[in-house]
């Protein structure tokens, strides 16, 4: 890896960083990564970052917890309210409300507390084939592109800052119905700064990926599913120790339930040596809607 991030990195980085306006308010841009609204992982960590900018620096984010409520406008900046509801002796706490064109479109709290020594276990990390042995993801997504619909080409091959690496090598855009679990490698595609509340950021920014298309799975469907309706509801996220988002992360996820019209799904994310560094939730609307 590079001492410098590239191009693509820096954006992010720089999305991430946020201008501060007033006491308490902060204002961030958005990116078109080809959805139709602004894409659910870049409010998450945009309002961690909104957060943290409130809290001391000996603190750190251990848990969010987030709503979405309406879809984001590309086109306009996110205000970004933070709350400071309570800065306690071990724990702070903070709510954020993201807002565009005076409605609420997003709300969040998140925790925070000073490093603390106690017992520790977890579960273990899967046995998968490691991302060395793993094809790029848009090597990957080329041998395939003449299975894309013509409208998604230009968004499906298109570069990431993240570089993601697939334990499965199925098509996307297959019908066939499959087991709701997926394994995915990721990690910054350059050497970071070590600050690490911008790893955690960046973290919540990636978490968004995948989660909901696991739900999908077992129903033979995806996001290009021309009568599929989908959007993030609702993300949770918990941090359990330090990590470093520029080197090899894998997502373990699997969607116990769809119902209702929305699928359900869980994530653990481990690093290379097999500790487990986060796990995330999340619900997502499926709507099924008329062929």
């Amino acid at each position: 890896m590079k001492n410098k991030p590239n191009a693509l990195l820096q954006d992010l980085i720089n999305q991430m960083e946020l201008e501060q306006i007033e006491v308490n308010l902060f204002r961030g841009e958005s990116r078109d990564i080809g959805s139709r609204a602004v894409f659910g992982g870049q409010v998450l960590g945009q309002s961690l970052r909104a957060a943290v900018k409130t809290v001391d620096e000996n603190r750190l984010p251990h848990s969010m917890h987030a709503y979405f409520i309406l879809p984001g406008d590309i086109k306009a900046p996110i205000i970004y309210d933070v709350d400071r509801i309570r800065d306690g002796g071990s724990f702070t706490t903070r709510r954020v409300i993201a807002i565009q064109h005076g409605r609420a479109i997003f709300n969040m709290s998140a925790s925070f507390q000073i490093k603390e020594e106690g017992v520790e276990h977890q579960i273990e990390m899967p046995n998968v084939t490691p991302p060395e042995e793993l094809p790029e993801d848009l090597e990957r997504r080329k041998k395939i592109i003449d299975k894309v619909p013509e409208r998604l080409k230009k968004i499906y091959l298109q570069q990431w800052p993240i570089d993601f690496r697939r334990v499965e090598q199925y098509s996307p855009f297959s019908s066939e119905k499959l087991a709701p679990v997926k394994h995915v490698w990721f990690r910054a595609v350059e050497t970071l700064p070590d600050d690490p509340n911008l790893h955690r950021s960046l973290l919540a920014y990636t978490s968004d990926f995948n989660l909901l298309s696991t739900a999908m799975l077992p129903h033979g469907l995806s996001f290009a599913s021309p009568n599929l309706l989908v959007a993030s509801l609702d993300h949770a996220l918990w941090f359990h120790c330090d990590f470093r988002m520029d080197e090899w992360l894998l997502y373990t996820m699997q969607s116990p339930n769809a119902a209702n019209a929305r699928g359900f799904s869980i994530g653990h994310i481990f690093n290379q040596q097999g500790k487990l560094v986060a796990t995330v939730a999340q619900e997502g609307l499926m709507r099924l809607g008329k062929k």
